[in-house]
């Protein structure tokens, strides 16, 4: 089972992540939309993954990553948005993300695949 925490100030993009991937079976999801709150409920659990929005207007997706990554190094983290820069794309990576997605998403299959391929490379 990958446990996957996604971290979404828009509702609407959160439960529907949500939903598609708990449709497979595999996925044991938590949906937070508060970057504070889902940041404390990272540090008590173990996750595989995280897909994390960018831009939130609680706190940026940027030093969110950036404590997700000093707690748990190996965690697999997609960020995600609708706002594409080269500029924030670099700083992602720099900071440690495993991978971008431009919202809105291709497909959610596609998300869900991505996903699993980045979390299984990493066991």
């Amino acid at each position: 089972m990958i446990r996957l925490l996604i971290i979404d100030d828009e509702q609407s993009i959160g439960t529907m992540l949500e939903k598609a991937l708990k449709r497979s079976g595999d996925f044991k999801i938590t949906y937070m939309d508060n970057p504070v709150t889902a940041l404390s409920h990272f540090k008590k659990g173990e996750y595989d993954g995280v897909l994390l929005d960018i831009m939130m207007p609680q706190r940026d997706g940027l030093s969110v990553l950036e404590e997700i990554k000093a707690k748990d190094p190996e965690c697999v983290v997609v960020m995600m948005t609708a706002y594409s820069t080269l500029d924030k794309v670099l700083q992602s990576h720099k900071v440690g993300a495993d991978h971008y997605l431009l919202k809105p998403f291709d497909s959610l299959s596609s998300v869900e695949k991505k996903v699993r391929e980045l979390i299984q490379a990493r066991q």
